[in-house]
């Protein structure tokens, strides 16, 4: 029989909570553990309760959600977030996948995309409102790259041709069934090279990648992005 998968609430909004819990106990897989009004709360309740998934507002009183989240994946990195937010604004998007999240998605996401998102963050998978990936992508690419550590290893080193492709592609912003065009393979190939490059690069997901890739300066900032299909 499969576990079910534990989550934890967090929004200072009381009906909120109570919304998303009528939504998510309905589900057989998806167990509802507890509930935090803040920040604070959230750190004490994953420490007390070890969730599978924290469902995590970013604006609240005390510690906001970014504080949280950060605080949460480096003390319990089995712990995945899922930010939830009513602002579709890059410095929450951003600054929320920068702290560890696993996904982010906007509170008036549709019933079935709040439950796939959590089974989909739960399985290690990163999930975003599209298209937050696409607005990653191209800030990195807009941006500097930060100065490297001295001595800090090559993440593609590991890779062999064909996953450096895949990396590569990620890093692109494309998805799945984008690298499979790409590349003219299919997409279940893909998704196993996928899972072999983030494990090889140290990746928690393909966000993160996106992040390597800018970091090392693997990208090429003028090479086109591919056609926008997130939308």
């Amino acid at each position: 029989m499969t576990r079910t998968i534990r989550v934890l609430l967090v929004d200072d909004q009381e009906l909120i909570r109570l919304g998303f819990r009528l939504v998510l106990e309905a589900e057989p897989d998806i167990e509802v553990i507890g509930e935090a009004a803040d920040g604070d709360e959230a750190i004490r309740a994953v420490l007390a309760d070890a969730p599978d998934v924290v469902l995590m507002d970013i604006r609240m009183p005390r510690t906001d959600g970014i504080t949280a989240t950060r605080e949460i994946v480096r003390a319990h990195p089995e712990t995945r977030v899922l930010v939830l937010t009513t602002f579709d604004l890059d410095e929450y998007a951003f600054g929320a996948l920068d702290a560890g999240a696993g996904g982010f998605l906007l509170k008036d996401a549709q019933r079935s995309e709040l439950t796939a998102a959590i089974r989909a963050v739960h399985r290690g998978d990163a999930v975003l409102a599209p298209p937050v990936t696409r607005r990653l992508v191209e800030r990195l690419r807009a941006a500097p790259a930060p100065a490297l550590a001295e001595g800090e290893p090559d993440p593609t080193a590991d890779l062999t041709d064909r996953e450096r492709d895949v990396f590569l592609a990620i890093a692109q912003g494309m998805t799945n069934s984008e690298i499979a065009r790409h590349l003219f393979v299919s997409e279940s190939t893909v998704k196993t090279h996928v899972g072999r490059v983030l494990a090889k690069i140290g990746a928690r997901d393909r966000v993160h990648a996106v992040i390597l890739a800018h970091r090392h300066r693997l990208v090429d900032a003028s090479a086109p992005l591919p056609p926008d299909t997130h939308h």
